[in-house]
């Protein structure tokens, strides 16, 4: 029986196979708990839709089937391992006929994992647990901010998280990057992208960066770099290196096939240049 009263989440299909994705929009639309704003059937029109609703109707959970083609094998649990942990990303619920990559899947902090045939109690019973959880995130004050303890020489540095401009790891080493100086940090990069959740933005294998301290997007043909610190510099100060850092902040490259993702992110909550 369709729900009254709900608002709905608006849901994404990413479905290569018509029949299963027109059947999954019925059930979804059938149950009045969601509104299916897309209904498409490769990776690359689900990064389109998903860039566009960042300027325009936003999209609340994605269903991805694991395989896409002509994207290939793995090619939707590769689309959810890239855009999971970008800053306000939806929802992911794989919708496969592949039981094994459960496990994969939740290690990516899927919500929920819809096996085919789908059956119109589970989608349901997942729609329900997806407007628990959203109620939960929305009634739950924000949890205070963690300190970041790092080293310094045999003392302990204690930083807040806004108070810094990136991480680093290099040479087997984390570092983190503040105006008040670099220090070394007893944690790997994954363990401090998960815990400082979606403010900071792995621009790189080696940088996880404050997005609310990029000051600068910086083209050189295939390379990209961003400018990280408490303000702009001059033109002539960048001349020569492409990375290295100053008491106003510091340069930090951006991988390639990570580059138009920091844009579209840098743009996202900006006005003033055309998104081509």
């Amino acid at each position: 029986m369709k729900r009254t009263g709900v608002t709905p989440l608006r849901a994404l299909v990413l479905e290569d196979e018509w029949p299963a994705r027109n059947y999954l929009v019925e059930l979804l639309e059938g149950t009045g708990l969601a509104e299916v704003v897309g209904a498409i059937a490769s990776v690359d029109e689900a990064r389109a839709v998903l860039a566009a609703g960042k300027s325009g109707v936003s999209v609340d959970v994605v269903f991805v089937d694991v395989q896409l083609m002509p994207d290939g094998e793995g090619a939707g649990l590769e689309l959810v391992r890239e855009l999971s942990r970008e800053p306000g990303a939806p929802l992911f619920v794989l919708a496969t006929a592949f039981r094994e990559h459960a496990l994969e899947a939740f290690d990516l902090g899927v919500a929920d994992y819809l096996i085919k045939p789908f059956a119109e109690d589970r989608v349901e019973a997942c729609l329900d647990r997806l407007h628990a959880r959203r109620t939960r995130t929305e009634s739950q004050p924000p949890p205070p901010p963690l300190r970041i303890v790092a080293r310094r020489g045999r003392g302990l540095v204690f930083v807040e998280p806004a108070e810094v401009w990136a991480f680093e790891a290099a040479d087997r080493l984390t570092s983190v990057h503040t105006a008040h100086g670099t220090f070394d940090v007893d944690l790997s990069l994954s363990a401090i992208e998960a815990s400082l959740g979606r403010s900071f933005a792995r621009v790189h294998r080696n940088w996880l960066v404050n997005a609310s301290h990029i000051k600068r997007l910086d083209r050189d043909g295939s390379e990209t770099t961003i400018f990280v610190g408490a303000a702009l510099v001059a033109d002539e100060a960048t001349n020569g290196e492409r990375t290295g850092s100053s008491n106003s902040g510091l340069t930090v490259p951006v991988a390639r096939e990570r580059a138009q993702g920091v844009r579209e992110m840098l743009l996202s909550n900006a006005m003033g240049v055309r998104r081509t």
